[in-house]
Parts: structure tokens; C-alpha cells; sequence
């Protein structure tokens, strides 16, 4: 009879638990809305955009035998017999299809690689500096690197793109050879943190599919208008939450005895051990507090001792799968970058032909695209399921979560979610890379800056990688440039990230890294500002009008 009393306190307590842990992630939520609100504006705006912009180009006439959605219902296809669906009109209408030959090769009339020109070198210097200012933010700097291919060494968009990307992508194996073997601050676990990657990068792949089609939809200067919006709004949110940090730690400082610089040394790093110590431990010590017998109970049954050691066993286990690199998440994520790869490099697009026949705008094309979406969807679906048991087992045994953490729990695997796939959307409606909003967003999250540094750097080792493949197999990387570029980009970002580490462990201060993020967006915000500008002076601008381009 004394049994269920025990056992209902048990289940109140753990029920209160959950409670807590909900109400503390609705506390994160408006720090979070403050970039989320403005970004999904954005998106409303570029929507009803395209919208009006399809709308145009029905009236003006252009393409009258491909854009036959908002012609009358009795409109004949030439040559056949039968009324079009309303599927295919409104497919022909945001299509508009290409009528030159594609050719997949290397085509720019730039001066070879040696001698060096003083463009190069100059060139190349900013290249470093940049890549050295965005490397310990994780960010990649692709904002930054295209202008700078593109203004300073006189490449086209249409190849200073992909060697931005094997630049990038040189960086961001320096940067994962760096993190890999790091530790979390305040855990025993890798810095990288895999789940996050696990729910943020499918959803990122998902937004930028669906956000390069509105960037061949709407005009260049509606385009350029809105970059220059969103990168300096996302660098104001990010320096302002990195000069938070950096009051916080210099209060922290200074109730410690310590100068503003990071001074004692010693001393702070060996109460930092002490915090990272206490925290590891505290998930065992809440388990034990848990099994406490509550005050004037009489002394536990065996059932109870079975149930305490059952949670400990589960709670060890637990421990003991995040000490290492969580394979299976790893694989998933593999598994998913190959298919969307293959898919994609079948599919061909704008810049290039699919190997396999697949002509943009018909059946196969948009076919292709559903698939990729539907199978991130359900992988999606798959995560949310993992990570919410996950969250279960650990609430169940009484995990302790560090400053940082986020809780998987059901409405965090819904919200965190949609909003990357905001950023993905600006991604590839801006044909910027992820990282350069995915670092801001994970600030915003309360993500501590170290991890959401090597995360973000991990994710981009995956996005470049793809991109690079593509631009590779397809012949558009300058055979002479491309590896000195993938030199430069391994090399900047490797010292670049070691003197920030070395600059962070004598001032002992995480803020760093933040201002690493807010700098390399605020820098890309100039760059491509200053870029687009000219681009429309010098009458280089698209025109807007279908997804697969106009005649050329």
C-alpha cells in the first residue's frame, strides 16, 4: 500500500519536470522572434512578389505559347487535341523554357593563373583576410568571397560562384579536422553537436530548393534590395547579441577578481574546471535526488531500488552514446546528401544540362524536385520522432541539460524546424551560402557560440561539398584557379580558427566567436551591397520571368 503513493510522487515529479523544461524553452522564444518575425516578412514579401511578377508577364504577352495558365480554359495546346490541366498551364507559366544549347564547360575569357596580375594578389589577399575574419564564426564567408572574385579579380557571377564554393569548401575540412576532436565546454561530449545538425540541415537543403526558384522568378532589383535588408539586419542581431555576451563576461570577470583582459589565467581556468565538472555531474546528481525518499516516508521497497537502478543503468547509457561521435546520425545525414546529390546532378537545371535527358519545366523536372522534397519531408518526420524519444528517455531517468542544450522535446522539433527552413529559403532565393544565416539563427537559438560555430562549420562541409561536386562535374571551376583557391580557403581558415582559439583561451571569453559571425555577415552585407550596385549600374541584371530562364 506504501507503494503507490511513492510511485505517483514519482511520475507528479517527473510530470513537473517537463513543465519546467517547457516553460524554459517559451522563455528562449522571444529572443528568437526578434529574427525569425522580420525573416518570415521577408518571405511573405518575395512570395506575393513572384506572384505579381507572373501575373505581368501574362499581361505583357511574352511567351504567349508557354504561359497559358491565365488564358481561357478552351485554349488549345498547338497540335493536339485535348484541353491543358490547370497543372500544366501553371507549370508553363513559371517556367518559361531555355532555348540556347547548354555548354557544361569552362568558358572565360580571364587571364591565366601565371604570372600573377596585381589584381590576383590583391585578390587573394582580401580572400585570406576574409576567410580569417568568418573562421572561427563557422559562417564559410561565401558572402564575402564573391564580390571579391567578382569586383576585385574581374570573374564572371557565373564562375566566381563555384570557386567561392571550393574555397569554401577547403575552409570548412580545416575547420572539421579542427573540431572534430574538440570537446563541448560543459559536457563530456564532441563540440559538434549532431542532433542540431541532424534537424537543422535537411530542412536548410528543403528551403533552398524551394527558395531558387522565387530567385529566378523575381527581379534583380527586388533581389538586391532584400539581401542588402536581411544581411545587415541579421549582422545588427548578431553584434548586438555578441556585445551582450561580452558585458556578461566582463561582469563575470569581475566578480571573479579579474581584469576586463582575461588575467589570472590560472585562476579562471581552474574555475572554469570546476563549473565543467559540476555540470557533468550534475545529471547523475539529479537522478540521485530524484530517488530520494520524500520527507516521513518509511525506507524504499525493493521495487523502488529496481527502479532507481533501472534509471541509472539508462541514464549511463545515455552518457556513455553521447562521449562519442554519434555514428548512426552521421550515416543518416550521408545517406540523405547522396540521394538529394544524385537526384539533383540527374535533374540538371539553368546552368546546366541533366545527363539524363531532363528538360526544365516538364513532368520529369518538377517530378524530380518532389521527390527530393517529399524524401526530406519524411526524413524530417523520422528525425522529429527520434529526437522526441530521445528527449523522453532522457526526461525519464532525469538527464541533466547544460547552457546551451536544446530540448527536442514536440513543440521545440516543430518550431526549430520551420525556421531553418527560413534560412535555407534565403540561401537559395539570395544564392548566398547557409552558413551565413544558419550562425546568426543559432545564436538566437541560445546555442553556446563554440558549438554553434562547429556545427554550422559541419553543415557547411556538407552543403559545399555538394555544390563544389556539382560545379565540378559540370565544367564550371577554372581548372588553374580552383585548387590554389581550395589551398588558400584550407589554409586561411585553419590559422585563422587557431588564433581565435588562442585568443579566446588567454581572455577567456565564447564572445568572440559571436563577433566572428556578426563581422563576417556584416562584411558580407557590404561586399555584396557593393557588388549588386554596379551589377545594376552596369545593366548586368536578369530578367525576371520564368525558373528556367528566357532566351539567351
Amino acid at each position: 500500500m506504501v507503494e503507490l503513493p511513492k510511485r505517483h510522487k514519482l511520475e507528479q515529479s517527473n510530470r513537473t519536470r517537463e513543465d519546467e523544461k517547457l516553460r524554459e524553452f517559451d522563455e528562449d522564444i522571444p529572443d528568437l522572434r526578434s529574427l525569425v518575425i522580420p525573416w518570415a516578412s521577408m518571405v511573405i514579401v518575395a512570395v506575393i512578389a513572384a506572384g505579381i511578377v507572373l501575373y505581368n508577364n501574362h499581361c505583357d504577352g511574352e511567351h504567349s505559347e508557354d504561359q497559358l495558365f491565365f488564358q481561357s480554359s478552351d485554349t488549345m495546346v498547338e497540335g493536339s487535341s485535348y484541353k491543358e490541366s490547370i497543372l500544366e498551364r501553371f507549370l508553363s507559366a513559371v517556367t518559361v523554357e531555355q532555348h540556347h544549347v547548354h555548354k557544361p564547360v569552362y568558358e572565360e575569357n580571364h587571364p591565366s593563373l601565371f604570372p600573377l596580375t596585381t589584381a590576383d594578389r590583391l585578390g587573394f589577399s582580401f580572400v585570406i583576410i576574409g576567410l580569417m575574419v568568418a573562421a572561427g564564426g563557422g559562417i564559410g564567408g561565401g558572402g564575402i568571397l564573391v564580390p571579391i572574385y567578382i569586383l576585385v579579380m574581374g570573374f564572371s557571377p557565373k564562375h566566381a560562384i563555384p570557386l567561392s564554393n571550393i574555397t569554401v569548401f577547403g575552409g570548412a575540412i580545416a575547420n572539421m579536422i579542427l573540431n572534430v576532436e574538440k570537446r563541448h565546454p560543459l559536457a563530456d561530449r564532441p563540440l559538434i553537436d549532431w542532433d542540431l545538425i541532424l534537424v537543422m540541415e535537411p530542412l536548410t537543403i528543403a528551403g533552398a530548393l524551394l527558395g531558387a526558384f522565387l530567385n529566378k522568378l523575381l527581379p534583380e532589383v527586388l533581389l538586391t534590395i532584400m539581401l542588402v535588408i536581411l544581411l545587415s539586419f541579421t549582422a545588427y542581431t548578431s553584434l548586438k547579441k555578441a556585445v551582450k555576451m561580452y558585458k556578461a563576461e566582463s561582469r563575470a570577470l569581475r566578480e571573479q577578481g579579474l581584469k576586463p583582459d582575461g588575467t589570472k589565467e590560472s585562476e579562471l581556468t581552474h574555475i572554469n574546471h570546476q563549473v565543467e565538472a559540476t555540470d557533468t555531474n550534475k545529471a547523475g546528481d539529479e537522478l540521485l535526488k530524484d530517488m530520494d525518499l520524500q520527507e516521513g516516508e518509511s525506507p524504499g521497497t525493493g521495487d523502488m531500488e529496481s527502479l532507481a537502478a533501472d534509471k541509472a543503468d539508462e541514464l549511463q547509457k545515455i552518457l556513455d552514446e553521447e562521449r562519442v561521435t554519434p555514428m548512426y546520425n552521421v550515416s543518416l545525414l550521408v545517406g540523405l546528401f547522396v540521394f538529394i546529390i544524385s537526384i539533383n546532378m540527374a535533374k540538371g537545371g539553368g546552368a546546366f544540362p541533366s545527363p539524363i535527358g531532363i528538360k526544365c519545366g516538364t513532368y520529369s523536372f518538377w517530378m524530380a524536385n518532389g521527390i527530393m522534397l517529399g524524401t526530406i519531408f519524411l526524413f524530417c518526420v523520422y528525425v522529429r520522432a527520434y529526437l522526441v524519444e530521445r528527449f523522453k528517455a532522457k526526461e525519464r531517468c532525469g538527464y541533466k541539460y547544460v547552457n546551451g542544450d536544446i530540448q527536442w522535446n514536440s513543440r521545440a522539433t516543430i518550431v526549430y524546424p520551420c525556421i531553418c527552413c527560413l534560412a535555407g529559403f534565403f540561401a537559395g532565393m539570395f544564392g548566398v551560402g547557409g552558413g551565413i544565416v544558419k550562425g546568426p539563427l543559432m545564436l538566437a537559438m541560445e546555442v553556446h557560440p563554440a558549438v554553434a560555430s562547429a556545427s554550422s562549420a559541419c553543415m557547411i562541409l556538407f552543403t559545399s561539398f555538394t555544390a563544389t561536386t556539382s560545379f565540378f562535374v559540370f565544367g564550371l571551376l577554372d581548372p588553374q584557379y580552383a585548387p590554389v583557391c581550395f589551398g588558400i580557403g584550407f589554409i586561411a581558415t585553419y590559422f585563422g580558427q587557431i588564433g581565435l582559439s588562442i585568443l579566446m583561451k588567454r581572455s577567456q571569453r565564447n564572445s568572440y566567436i559571436a563577433f566572428s559571425i556578426g563581422g563576417g555577415v556584416a562584411l558580407s552585407a557590404v561586399l555584396m551591397t557593393i557588388q549588386s550596385v554596379l551589377s545594376l549600374a552596369e545593366g548586368e541584371q536578369h530578367k525576371s520571368g520564368g525558373i528556367c530562364g528566357k532566351d539567351s
